[in-house]
């Protein structure tokens, strides 16, 4: 195959001059690929960025993994589904309520039981909140709830065999929960990673609190895929 059309102009020749090189490694990879693969290569044609993750799809992968990509229909069909909407927002959650008692069940169960969280009497009196606050390691709990993870009847990646949670690259709590305010979550899949005989998925999650602009906490969860 080969490639057709303008390169982007984005008023630097170094910027050009990589997307070109970009290409020319890539052609050279997808030759042997599936026809489905193939021409979404092809219709992310001006974009490097979009190039440099296609890039990193077939650099990361032996011989071995890239059969087992090509026989595993369920993987190709996500890898596509996801990068077709890489860094758009494809999730947003329904309202959840933080009572004081999901805060103190919370707090028993971890014994972060500080009097911000679980004396509504104090907090109304000292805290500057003047009332009782979530703890920030309860809002990032709540998260496979709010993004509808934990849905045993209806999985979020029903092709793959097995899905665990690897972590998180990072996690911030910008503002605090007050108690009785209601938060949701929004998420967009930021990063697509090829494993052996899987897909590691990195997606950027905000919690935000209704009626505020301010972000309760905002995260990159990872999950790894095996099929």
């Amino acid at each position: 195959m080969s490639f057709k059309g303008n390169l982007p102009n984005k008023g630097k020749a170094s910027q050009i001059d990589e997307t070109a090189s970009l290409m020319n490694r890539l052609e050279s990879k997808i030759r042997h690929l599936p026809t489905s693969i193939n021409k979404k290569v092809v219709n992310s044609f001006g974009s490097p960025s979009y190039l440099a993750n296609y890039l990193h799809f077939f650099d990361s992968e032996s011989r071995q993994q890239q059969a087992f990509i090509r026989d595993c229909l369920p993987l190709q069909n996500l890898y596509l589904e996801l990068y077709d909407s890489l860094g758009e927002e494809t999730f947003v959650g329904e309202w959840f309520e933080v009572s004081q008692d999901c805060i103190d069940q919370f707090a028993s169960i971890t014994e972060d039981e500080q009097w911000i969280h679980t004396d509504p009497v104090r907090a109304g009196k000292e805290s500057p909140f003047r009332t009782t606050i979530s703890q920030g390691f309860l809002t990032l709990a709540l998260i496979p709830m709010l993004t509808n993870s934990v849905d045993s009847e209806h999985s979020v990646y029903p092709g793959a065999r097995m899905v665990v949670n690897y972590g998180l690259n990072k996690v911030h709590f910008p503002f605090p929960v007050k108690v009785g305010k209601r938060i949701r979550a929004r998420t967009r899949v930021i990063k697509l990673i090829p494993m052996k005989r899987g897909l590691e998925i990195v997606r950027e999650v905000t919690v935000e609190v209704e009626s505020s602009t301010r972000l309760a906490c905002v995260a990159e969860p990872i999950v790894r895929l095996y099929f």
